[in-house]
């Protein structure tokens, strides 16, 4: 069964593509979550418009990330969070987080695991085929 991927699906593909997938794999797991729709030609022309705005997204997102790592370069970002007299916090420091403050993406943030003591720290941050690093200083309240 050919189906339009409306969402990006691990192992599958990206939003916008046409799968040949099994009757029951669409039947039971991907239409009805959303992820997928029969390959109608309506279906294939919103797909087609939904992804051609997507990768203008993306491109936008790109650029957005560029420019924010250059000013990010030379400066530190600071993230103040509740902590005990050992330096543990309280509540942990994630991408989500990191994203907000530094005005990034939250997938451009390759957080391995979440923050938990007061420290600085070098953050990785990919977004394409674009790589930097980003200082972080976690402080305590």
């Amino acid at each position: 069964m050919k189906v339009v991927l409306l969402k990006d699906v691990k192992h599958m593909g990206r939003a916008g593509s046409v799968q040949e997938v099994s009757d029951g794999h669409a039947l039971n797991l991907l239409i009805p979550r959303g992820l997928a729709a029969l390959a109608t030609p309506a279906a294939m022309k919103r797909a087609e418009t939904a992804a051609a705005e997507e990768s203008k997204q993306r491109e936008l997102d790109k650029k957005l990330v560029e420019e924010r790592l250059a000013a990010l370069a030379d400066g530190v970002l600071t993230i103040a969070k509740k902590a005990n007299e050992q330096g543990h916090l309280y509540d942990a420091v994630d991408a989500k987080d990191i994203a907000e403050a530094a005005q990034l993406p939250e997938d451009a943030v390759d957080l391995e695991k979440p923050i938990k003591e007061v420290g600085e720290f070098e953050i990785p941050v990919s977004f394409g085929d674009d790589f930097g690093t980003l200082k972080l200083v976690v402080a305590a309240e």
